[in-house]
């Protein structure tokens, strides 16, 4: 996979040279290169910016820039509209835009991203990006705005950190035991349990009773079960979104069990009644 990042603080992607994802690029798994979009300017103070057509605070990045950028980004085939691959078709270039105005990026768009070729990520900052960038990029990529959460940032970097890692992470060979990923929080709708290591008791907390049995059948149950409990107590909203048959008789009642255990909240009690029948 080939991954792009535009940005007027390059610096600010330093973290994407460590760790997992500094390994990936090591070996070749991850094709990934940080872009200073100032290259792309020609005056002396290598603007970026300028006022905001029909007045207001804050400055606008200039289209300039980005075009050009995107132009030596794409190639001079793919800068022409009429040789660009269809932005619908899937195989195009993809442009992510980070902005508290775009689609919520989740796990499951990190696993449909992760699946493309080639993805674009523009920083954007101040008041943002001159919409005609992404109106141009329209016939040479797939344009996709994305939103991290219902927060402001005073950039794209942080957002790009956070997409960057949950996509890549997904590509084969970047986590060294793939079934790691299997039952992580989110893959399937539900939350991931809680997890323990040695000493068996530590400041008299100890491990529970069931992860020293060595019988896998209950360990597994015993997961399973907190995983249902703690997606009621922290995220109930997610219950309401899984498919009817996502749970057996066993899990509803462990979670009408959970909703008796706990002081219901409105999520809760929207919740509890279609999982414990």
């Amino acid at each position: 996979m080939r991954l792009d990042v535009l940005s007027i603080f390059p610096d600010y992607l330093a973290p994407l040279e460590l760790s997992l994802i500094g390994r990936a690029r090591e070996k070749g798994l991850l094709d990934l290169t940080v872009h200073d979009l100032r290259d792309w300017t020609h005056d002396r103070h290598r603007t970026v910016d300028d006022t905001p057509y029909g007045g207001g605070a804050g400055m606008v990045m200039k289209p300039q820039p980005w075009g050009e950028a995107l132009d030596a980004l794409l190639g001079a085939g793919a800068a022409s509209a009429e040789e660009a691959p269809a932005p619908e078709d899937g195989t195009a270039p993809v442009l992510i835009v980070p902005s508290p105005a775009g689609e919520v990026f989740t796990q499951a768009t990190a696993r449909e991203l992760a699946e493309r070729r080639h993805l674009v990520f523009a920083c954007g900052r101040y008041e943002g990006i001159d919409q005609r960038v992404s109106d141009w990029a329209t016939t040479r990529m797939e344009v996709r705005p994305m939103s991290i959460g219902d927060y402001v940032l005073n950039g794209g970097e942080v957002a790009v950190l956070v997409m960057v890692e949950a996509i890549a992470r997904l590509l084969p060979g970047v986590i060294g035991n793939p079934e790691s990923l299997d039952e992580e929080s989110h893959e399937d709708g539900l939350l991931e349990y809680p997890v323990y290591t040695k000493p068996a008791v530590w400041r008299d907390h100890a491990v529970p009773p069931v992860l020293l049995s060595g019988d896998h059948g209950k360990v597994a149950r015993w997961r399973r079960d907190e995983r249902l409990r703690r997606t009621a107590r922290v995220r109930p909203d997610l219950l309401v979104a899984l498919p009817q048959d996502a749970l057996d008789a066993h899990d509803r009642a462990t979670l009408a069990q959970a909703a008796a255990d706990q002081e219901p909240t409105a999520g809760v009690e929207a919740a509890g009644p279609d999982l414990a029948e």
